[in-house]
């Protein structure tokens, strides 16, 4: 099994940690300090409790002012990075959000090593006019990280951070650092740009469809990312996302779903193959996905599409074999019961089947 990220979290890393913070600060008890961290509750804590209790600690052991604080966990922070690292910002979050003429130059130089994309957002609350013009000087930085935080930090439905409802209801404040962004030379900040336009599109879908239809044609690292950014409203079939990525075609059948088993047992996988084709000549650009409509604890189904393929298809013809993983994840708990699977093509369901999953031995 893959080591959780919370096992990060070690007594060796807290032990470097704390060798860290005595080479510039030599009166620090790092005694007391793994003693603290290591508490009675440890084993219960989450990730992000962890990070910030770490955090918690760190403050309760360095008996200097919050400036000093700040300068000395900067002398620490270029030898930690990585997800691990973000108890920085978190420690900013936690004592600074009184004191923005420290704490924010602190957000961006933490967030070389690892980010402040969690950190950011209590400011953004507290003040989000004063703040998004700060991070609309970021997107201009020459650091590609501090870059990242201008376009990650905002994202109104960043997965693990609190949600931005200001941003929810109307992210025009977003969309100028996007602008400054979308071109910009590191996938890494790209990435993050798709990321928060496929964020707005939950909330604002046809702001995403105006971004997309302005920018795309620019280049092809920006047909990409507004691609990537339209990938919810691709998934839900949008006909203007569709039409837009030139998914027209609307003739394609398919006849039959062949199914490995009709009965398959949670743990376990199930294949299915179809054919599709057109009696009006190529395939032509196509997206193929299937949609399984998973039986909930309350009786009830939710749907999840997966992609097949996308691509471009010079034949009247194109036979699909798929298989389906039925393991239990953290992320996806199955229910034996009915379950319905439907291929849909360029957004328009073709057809569908039912089959039993059953509860493992």
């Amino acid at each position: 099994m893959a080591e959780l990220l919370k096992e990060r979290y070690s007594l060796r890393y807290t032990e470097h940690l704390a060798g860290a913070v005595v080479r510039s600060y030599p009166d620090f008890n790092s005694n007391g300090f793994k003693t603290a961290v290591f508490d009675k509750e440890w084993e219960i804590r989450e990730l992000k409790d962890r990070m910030h209790h770490i955090a918690v600690c760190l403050h309760q052991h360095i008996p200097l002012d919050y400036s000093e604080s700040i300068d000395l966990l900067k002398k620490v922070a270029p030898e930690f990075s990585g997800f691990e690292a973000m108890f920085f910002p978190d420690f900013v979050e936690t004592y600074g959000m009184d004191e923005w003429e420290i704490s924010i130059p602190a957000l961006e130089y933490f967030t070389r090593f690892s980010s402040s994309e969690f950190s950011v957002r209590p400011f953004i609350i507290q003040d989000s006019e004063r703040m998004m013009a700060q991070m609309l000087e970021w997107s201009l930085h020459n650091n590609e990280h501090v870059r990242r935080l201008a376009t990650e930090g905002c994202r109104p439905r960043l997965p693990w951070a609190m949600a931005l409802p200001e941003f929810k209801r109307s992210p025009d404040a977003i969309l100028p650092i996007l602008e400054n962004l979308k071109q910009d030379p590191s996938l890494y900040v790209r990435r993050s740009v798709a990321n928060n336009l496929n964020d707005i599109a939950k909330d604002n879908p046809q702001i995403t469809l105006d971004v997309a239809a302005r920018w795309i044609g620019m280049h092809s690292d920006t047909d990409w990312l507004v691609k990537h950014g339209s990938r919810t409203l691709l998934k839900k079939g949008d006909p203007q996302a569709l039409i837009l990525f030139g998914f027209t075609h609307q003739s394609s059948q398919v006849h039959h779903i062949e199914l490995s088993r009709e009965q398959v047992f949670i743990g376990g996988s199930l294949e299915f193959s179809f054919e599709l084709n057109s009696e009006a000549g190529d395939l032509g650009k196509t997206r193929i996905e299937y949609a399984i409509d998973f039986l909930k604890a309350n009786g009830k189904h939710s749907r999840k599409v997966f992609k097949i393929s996308e691509s471009a298809i010079n034949s009247d013809i194109k036979y699909c074999v798929k298989k389906h993983s039925f393991k239990q994840r953290s992320t996806r708990v199955h229910y034996a019961g009915q379950h319905h699977l439907t291929v849909i093509v360029n957004g328009l369901e073709k057809n569908s089947v039912v089959f039993d999953l059953l509860a493992a031995d």
